[in-house]
C-alpha cells in the first residue's frame, strides 16, 4: 500500500512538473546571470533596438524573420536572463502562474548587486502569425512585465526599458514554431546614467 501511495504522488509530481517548472527558479540564480557588467558596456536603448526590429522587417519582407538584428552581436556581451512568462492567448494578460517567477525577479533587482541598473525587458514570440503582429504583441508583453514589476513589485520604473522585438530574433531559428522563441529576456545595461 505504501509503494502505491508513493507511485502515485511521484505520478502526481510528474504531470505537475510543466505547471512548476516556473518555481524551479531562484533569485539567486537571476543574480548571478544579471550582475557585472562593468567590463562590457553597450549603448543601445529600447528605441533603438525596436527600430531594428522594424527596419528588419521591412528590408527582409517575408512570413519568418531570416537575419540577425544588428544588435546581436552587441546585445550577447552583456549578462542577461531569459525566464519564461506566461501570457493569456494571443494577449499581454500575465498568467497569474507567473507572478511568482515576476516576484523573483523582482526580488533579485532590489537586492544591491542589481539595484540601480538599468534593465531591457525584450519581449519575444514564435513564428506564427504576421511579422508586424508579432512585434506589437510582444511590446505589449514586455510592457505588461515592465508594468507588474514597477507597479506590483516595485522595482523604479527607471530601471526597465520594454522592448518587443516579435520573432526577429528567434532562440531557435531552425524551429521557428517552437515555444522556445516565446520568452521574457532581460539584459542588464550597467548603471542608470546620474
Amino acid at each position: 500500500m505504501k509503494t502505491k501511495i508513493l507511485l502515485a504522488a511521484a505520478a502526481l509530481m510528474l504531470v505537475a512538473a510543466p505547471a512548476t517548472a516556473q518555481n524551479a527558479l531562484s533569485r539567486n540564480e537571476i543574480i548571478n546571470n544579471l550582475q557585472s557588467v562593468e567590463s562590457a558596456r553597450v549603448q543601445i536603448t529600447a528605441d533603438e533596438l525596436r527600430q531594428q526590429a522594424l527596419d528588419n522587417i521591412r528590408l527582409h519582407p517575408g512570413d519568418n524573420s531570416t537575419t540577425d538584428l544588428p544588435a546581436e552581436a552587441q546585445l550577447a556581451k552583456l549578462r542577461q536572463f531569459i525566464v519564461e512568462i506566461t501570457f493569456d492567448f494571443d494577449s499581454a494578460r500575465i498568467r497569474p502562474e507567473s507572478y511568482e517567477t515576476l516576484g523573483l525577479i523582482a526580488d533579485a533587482l532590489h537586492t544591491p548587486y542589481l539595484y540601480g541598473n538599468r534593465f531591457l525587458v525584450i519581449g519575444h514570440t514564435d513564428a506564427k502569425g504576421k511579422r508586424e503582429y508579432n512585434l506589437e504583441l510582444s511590446q505589449r508583453r514586455a510592457n505588461a512585465v515592465a508594468e507588474a514589476l514597477a507597479t506590483t513589485f516595485y522595482v523604479p520604473a527607471q530601471m526597465l526599458s520594454p522592448v518587443g522585438l516579435g520573432e526577429e530574433d528567434l532562440r531557435d531559428p531552425q524551429q521557428p514554431y517552437s515555444e522556445v522563441n516565446r520568452r521574457v529576456q532581460l539584459i542588464n545595461l550597467g548603471p542608470i546614467p546620474k
